[in-house]
């Protein structure tokens, strides 16, 4: 499959929206498809749209690409920070970020979610994932084994100085459940009253080797890498309910 992975500077609201059709065609020119977008990557923590005005945008785009899946990163509606998929017009699934990130002040601007959620794409299986979510394996780890899902699909707006820990959490939950794992990351915010310099996008295969991009922002995901995993999660997996303390 190939994929798209938006690398998105967040300006000021009126652009951003502006900007997701052109980037949508970019990601439907070069032959994706899935096209994905990061977390808040249309307001940030400080700024505000209208959630109709939101979907309006993602509706028409994905309506102009019938041809593409898009998960469009995350944006603030009823108090969640909610990532969502879109194809042709219509909404296919929803998930509101779990793990939220005192220390960016999430607890005050959103609530939890209380589900997880994974969606069908031809033959893959979609967990998503946002940002603070990438810490708790244990979150990975149910997609994997109970959706079965074999990509993660992971949002985030995690800063440059600590790319490190970004592409090693992911690459750690691509190697552990033996799955594709995307990171797309927003690359910056260029806001006067919120400048932030992002992570990088990263793709790695289920044995934790990075996913070239020859193309900007394009990736091809090759299911026989599938066919060199060591471990199998989904075979070896024993479940263990109890922890003993001495």
């Amino acid at each position: 499959m190939r994929v798209f992975l938006s690398r998105w500077t967040c300006l000021d609201v009126a652009s951003n929206l502006a900007r997701v059709a052109r980037e949508a065609r970019v990601a439907a020119d070069g032959g994706a498809r899935l096209a994905v977008f990061p977390e808040s990557f249309l307001h940030g923590y400080t700024r505000f749209v209208e959630p109709a005005r939101v979907r309006g945008v993602f509706g028409e785009t994905s309506a102009r690409h019938p041809e593409v899946a898009f998960v469009f990163g995350s944006f603030s509606e009823e108090r969640r920070n909610r990532m969502t998929a879109w194809q042709a017009g219509r909404e296919l699934a929803r998930y509101d970020k779990v793990h939220l990130f005192p220390p960016n002040g999430e607890l005050e601007i959103w609530d939890p979610g209380d589900r997880y959620t994974a969606l069908r794409l031809d033959d893959w299986t979609l967990g998503l994932i946002n940002c603070n979510d990438i810490r708790f394996p244990e979150q990975a780890r149910a997609l994997r084994l109970q959706a079965k899902a074999d990509l993660f699909v992971t949002v985030a707006w995690w800063p440059w100085r600590r790319d490190h820990v970004w592409s090693a959490l992911l690459r750690a939950r691509a190697i552990e459940n033996a799955a594709f794992c995307l990171g797309c990351c927003v690359a910056g915010s260029e806001d006067d009253d919120e400048r932030f310099a992002g992570a990088g996008n990263h793709v790695f295969d289920p044995l934790g080797d990075p996913v070239p991009a020859p193309d900007e922002g394009f990736y091809e995901l090759d299911r026989r890498r599938f066919e060199q995993v060591i471990v199998d999660p989904l075979e070896h997996f024993v479940e263990i309910g109890r922890v003993d303390v001495s």
